[in-house]
Formats: structure tokens, C-alpha cells, sequence
């Protein structure tokens, strides 16, 4: 059974930081690539940030970059994404999910695997 675990969100005041980590189980982690998305009330699901499988590419959403750090060591089977500088317009559930690729890039479509979110709030 493959399983997914984000943690690390929480409430924090603007221009703080938060860690988030996703650790996957039950998957050949070295096979996928790992995106971060995220949905605030009343929006659509965004991709914010991905890595490939080899961590050779990452690529970040226009409003996160150079804020927001994206890293993985697949013997650990863990992804981490690095918040720094936090707006309130950050607050939103945040979800890891995994897509089957051995690609140099990473992508915001056609996962395999979604986590669980973890809740981000950011407070003015």
C-alpha cells in the first residue's frame, strides 16, 4: 500500500518559515518525481513546487521562488519544502503527491499518488 505523510504546517505570522516534509512508503521512491500543491478556500488545487525523481530539475510557482525551497533525499523517501518569508496569501492545505517518472523534469499533472494535505495559516 502506498502511503503518503505531509507534515510540518502550522500557524505562523508573516515572514516566518515552515518546513513541510512528505516521506512516502510502500513505492520505489527513486522512481518518482514529488509536487507540492496547494488550495486555499474557495480556489482551485495549485502546483507550487516540484522535483524530479533525481532532483535534477525543481521548478517553483512565480509567487514562491526564491521563498520557497524544494529538496529530497531518496533514502529517506522524503521531500521537504522549504517556506521562508511567509505571506498570508500562503495559507492554504498543502499536499504532496508522487508521479511515476525517471524524467529530468517534474510536472503538475497526471500524479499518481496524493497525501493527505497539511494546513498552513499564515497570519497578518
Amino acid at each position: 500500500e502506498v502511503q503518503l505523510q505531509a507534515s510540518g504546517g502550522g500557524l505562523v505570522q508573516a515572514g516566518g518559515s515552515l518546513r513541510l516534509s512528505c516521506a512516502a512508503s510502500g513505492v520505489f521512491f527513486d522512481d518518482y518525481a514529488v509536487s507540492w500543491f496547494r488550495q486555499a478556500p474557495g480556489k482551485e488545487r495549485e502546483g507550487v513546487s516540484c522535483i524530479s525523481s533525481s532532483s535534477s530539475t525543481t521548478d517553483y510557482k512565480a509567487s514562491v521562488k526564491g521563498r520557497f525551497t524544494i529538496s529530497r533525499d531518496n533514502a529517506k523517501n522524503t521531500v521537504w519544502l522549504q517556506m521562508s518569508d511567509l505571506k498570508p496569501e500562503d495559507t492554504a492545505v498543502y499536499y504532496c503527491a508522487l508521479q511515476h517518472s525517471r524524467s529530468i523534469y517534474c510536472y503538475y499533472n497526471y500524479m499518481n499518488y496524493w497525501g493527505k494535505g497539511t494546513q498552513v495559516t499564515v497570519s497578518s
